[in-house]
């Protein structure tokens, strides 16, 4: 799954699980159905760490939060490797048989040292010690991000750094443990499991292998798929530049002319119709007190 979107575990171990780390992420008001879901494994017994700058709604029922200077996700997840190899929790016999560059990468994580993750992140290095030995000691775990990690301009870094914490310990493809991207826009996972993204068939699989597409044709009575997977959102742009896209275009260049000539009126997506809609109020609120507690 890694590199696709997708989770590695279902919403139901999320109930099962020692310990969840929201990292980046308000899901109790941005993925409720998830949240409803992480309380229940709260409600468990399971320990629930809020890594967010913020302290979010969801934060609030976290038993530790570590509120984070922005950009500082990288110096955090690899000052928690540097303590778990430290403290010998890595899962060694897992690492052996799992994975590649371990040895490039536990050189790499060792510059990373309390002291500088502290200074980094602005999260006391007591704090991130007693975090990242949580991870480690824990039979079953599963860290779980949206856009606060993916919505950087170094956001590949921040992913692949959560995925070495998971690997580090073994936490990938047993129940209960797991990496999970929860993705930013309504049922975009949902979509994506489904196969509703231009490069992949339902679950994930790659369009691009003819293999594959065997299978699916059975199952689906002879369906025929494309070997070329579409264009995602900015190549459009890019086709539209080019002149290889033209609807989108047309539509785009009608509603800006219909902003130019100073309509203040919303429009429909599909006919143009005139839709008025009233626009959203905003409001700001301070957070409730709940039972998390910032690192001291």
């Amino acid at each position: 799954m890694f590199g696709a979107g997708g989770g590695t575990s279902s919403y139901r171990e999320a109930e099962d699980t020692d310990l969840i780390i929201l990292w980046g992420s308000n899901a109790r008001e941005t993925h409720p159905i998830f949240f409803h879901h992480l309380l229940r494994g709260v409600r468990n017994g399971a320990r629930l760490i809020a890594v967010d700058p913020r302290r979010t709604s969801s934060a609030e029922w976290a038993d530790v939060w570590l509120g984070i200077d922005v950009g500082s996700d990288i110096s955090l997840a690899n000052a928690m490797a540097r303590e778990i190899i430290h403290n010998d929790l890595a899962d060694k016999e897992f690492i052996a048989h799992a994975t590649t560059g371990y040895d490039e990468f536990a050189r790499c994580v060792e510059a990373y040292t309390l002291e500088r993750a502290e200074a980094d992140t602005g999260v006391p290095a007591a704090a991130i010690k007693e975090v990242a030995l949580a991870y480690g000691r824990a039979n079953t775990g599963m860290i779980c991000w949206t856009l606060g990690i993916t919505e950087h301009h170094n956001a590949v870094d921040n992913v692949v750094a959560l995925i070495n914490l998971a690997l580090l310990t073994g936490k990938v493809g047993r129940y209960g443990c797991g990496l999970n991207p929860l993705r930013g826009q309504n049922n975009v996972q949902g979509g994506g499991d489904m196969g509703a993204i231009p490069a992949r068939l339902p679950g994930f699989q790659d369009l691009e292998n003819a293999e594959l597409h065997e299978k699916f044709a059975r199952a689906w009575g002879g369906a025929e798929f494309p070997m070329q997977k579409g264009w995602h959102l900015s190549e459009m742009f890019e086709a539209m530049d080019h002149g290889d896209l033209r609807a989108v275009y047309r539509r785009t260049r009608r509603a800006r002319y219909a902003c130019s000539a100073g309509s203040s009126t919303w429009w429909s997506r599909t006919s143009f119709s005139r839709r008025p809609r009233s626009l959203p109020t905003w409001c700001c609120r301070p957070p409730r007190g709940g039972r998390s507690r910032r690192a001291p």
